[in-house]
Parts: C-alpha cells; sequence; structure tokens
C-alpha cells in the first residue's frame, strides 16, 4: 500500500473543493439559463442568453454559455429557411429609384438611414402583412403596421409614422415592390425631405437586415391566440416593444436598439 504525501493530499483536496464549487456555480447558472428558456420557449440562441444573463447582472462567457445549453439539452430551435415569396405585380406604370445605399450598411448617426420591407404572417386561415421601417445603425424598429390585404395605404401608413422624427436628406431604402415604386410612395418620402433608394432587382441581400428580422419574429411570435386583426396589432406593438427595449443586440454593444440609439446621440 502506497502513501500519499503531504502535499499530495492537500493537492488534492484542494481540485476536490474547486470541483464542486464549479459545479454549484453551474448548477445556479443552469437554473437561470433554464428560467430565460423556458420563459421565451426555445426561441433565443446562446448569444441572446448571454446577453439576457447580463442585464441580470450575470455575467458569463457565451461560450460557457453554449456549452451549458448543449450539456442539458437547452438548445433553441433552428430557424427553417424562408419559402420564396411571390412577388405582386404593379397594375400601373411605376418607376424605380437608384440604389443609393449600394449596401453600405455603416452609419454613426440614428435616422439618417431606414430600411423598409413588408412581410407575411399567418394567421387563422389566410395571410396578413407586416410592413416595418427599421433604423440601419441601431436596428430600432421605427414603424410598423399590419394588414389583411396589400393595399398601399398601410405601407404608406408606415411611412407617415416618422413624422414626429427629424429625417431630413434620410436615406429611405426598399427592394422594388409595387407599394414603393407608386408615385404616392414617392410623394411621402418627398414631403418627409427624404431621399429614396431601392435595391437591384430580384437581390434580396440589399435588404438582408430585414429578412433576418422577419424571419427571427416569424419563429418567436405566436398569433394564435388572438381573435381577430385588433388583437394582433396590439400583440405585434408589445413584441416590437421588447425588440426595441428589451432585446439586446450582439453587434450592437450588447445594447438594445433604443439604448444604442441614445448612445450613439450621445456622441453626436
Amino acid at each position: 500500500m502506497s502513501l500519499v504525501s503531504e502535499s499530495g493530499y492537500y493537492k488534492y483536496k484542494k481540485w476536490i473543493i474547486k470541483s464542486k464549487n464549479r459545479q454549484d456555480k453551474e448548477k445556479e447558472t443552469l437554473k437561470e439559463i433554464e428560467e430565460i428558456v423556458l420563459k421565451y420557449k426555445r426561441k433565443y440562441w446562446y448569444r441572446t442568453i448571454t446577453m439576457k444573463l447580463k442585464q441580470k447582472w450575470i455575467s458569463f462567457n457565451h461560450k460557457k454559455v453554449l456549452r451549458i445549453m448543449k450539456k442539458y439539452n437547452l438548445l433553441s430551435v433552428i430557424r427553417k429557411k424562408n419559402p420564396y415569396k411571390q412577388i405582386s405585380k404593379a397594375t400601373q406604370e411605376h418607376n424605380t429609384a437608384k440604389n443609393i445605399l449600394n449596401r453600405e450598411f455603416t452609419w454613426l448617426e440614428p435616422f439618417k438611414k431606414i430600411w423598409t420591407d413588408i412581410s407575411y404572417l399567418k394567421f387563422e386561415w389566410k395571410w396578413i402583412y407586416l410592413s416595418i421601417m427599421k433604423d440601419m445603425i441601431s436596428w430600432e424598429i421605427l414603424s410598423n403596421q399590419i394588414s389583411d390585404n396589400l393595399e398601399l395605404w398601410f405601407v404608406q401608413d408606415s411611412l407617415k409614422d416618422l413624422e414626429n422624427l427629424n429625417l431630413k436628406w434620410a436615406l429611405i431604402h426598399s427592394d422594388q415592390w409595387f407599394h414603393y415604386t407608386h408615385p404616392s410612395f414617392k410623394i411621402w418620402v418627398e414631403k418627409l425631405w427624404c431621399i429614396q433608394s431601392m435595391s437591384r432587382r430580384w437581390n434580396c441581400i440589399d435588404n438582408s437586415p430585414t429578412e433576418s428580422f422577419f424571419g427571427h419574429t416569424k419563429d418567436e411570435i405566436d398569433i394564435s391566440e388572438c381573435k381577430n386583426l385588433e388583437e394582433v396589432k396590439i400583440y405585434m406593438n408589445n413584441y416590437i416593444f421588447e425588440y426595441n427595449n428589451e432585446r439586446p443586440q450582439w453587434n450592437r454593444k450588447k445594447m438594445t436598439p433604443v439604448q444604442y440609439r441614445n448612445h450613439l446621440l450621445n456622441l453626436i
């Protein structure tokens, strides 16, 4: 029977204590992660979970959070790819605008470059439509409108909601949907003293951040319990309020869109 040296014994004892402390800390972390995962129904990926923990003053490396989520089977549901959407044809002669944006996504000042786009949402047995205006630098959703048809008014109302903002010489960028090529939309852009820009035809990369927002939105929302369109509007307003004010963004200094907007305005 071999004897263990005194230093070896205490080294082993220290390792046991350290290992137990690490396990206890992991259990505490697991409890916090489980709470967030269950609250948001496995919609968030590990980076968002890390930022949510930081909001609670719990600081962990995102790699550790990913490791724990893998170990305890807490990973979020993988997003499905969006199917190709049928593009509505214009019923009258419209005019397109130049691609002034040209994928220059970087900017230092809010309210100077704005994306706008439309997406489909499945509600009951039919489609409804979501129109948004998204700030290019802060990722804040500045305006949103819900409609059960593709009439021109609901996209124009998204633009009218921006009247109280100082958008002089701001760039309003969109794809070539007939809503944006319609003369009435152009008139409203000019009323706001803005400049219109459009993506190249069949090139969704120019508008990719809005497509990304729509993809996450479709995965995270559940409007099946809404009884009518008005309830859907209330639900979406609440969702977008949470997105703007409570959802930290990894590439925006881990701030929420509103926090990052205010941060940039303070630098000007």
